[in-house]
């Protein structure tokens, strides 16, 4: 009797490696949006550290927890590569963006002030 032998549909490595790019992209900007939803409740919150704190731990849980499930039902590391993978390419845009944005904003005040 075989206890759910369950590898990923015994796919290509490019179509896994694609399979967790998706799914770490998809999972990753859920990750970041819960970043800029939690420190935007967190400055009108009167107890910022409790709001902070409560969302680290849910994005926390969501990344590791898909993570690990999608490890577990993997039958190598190329999803799980691949999920890192976009991990991280969706970190660096997300930096990027936010980093245009505080240079615009600092860019418009700065027009601003020499308007007055």
């Amino acid at each position: 009797m075989m206890i759910a032998n369950w590898p990923l549909l015994e796919l290509g490595i490019a179509l896994e490696l694609i399979l967790g790019l998706a799914l770490g992209i998809a999972v990753s900007a859920s990750f970041f949006w819960g970043l800029n939803y939690g420190i935007t409740q967190a400055l009108d919150s009167p107890h910022p550290s409790r709001t902070l704190l409560m969302s680290f731990v849910l994005r926390m849980a969501l990344l590791l927890g898909v993570g690990f499930a999608l490890a577990a039902v993997s039958a190598s590391l190329w999803p799980l590569f691949g999920y890192v993978l976009a991990f991280f390419v969706v970190r660096t845009v997300s930096i990027r963006r936010a980093r245009r944005a505080i240079l615009a904003a600092s860019t418009d005040k700065g027009t601003l002030d020499a308007r007055q």
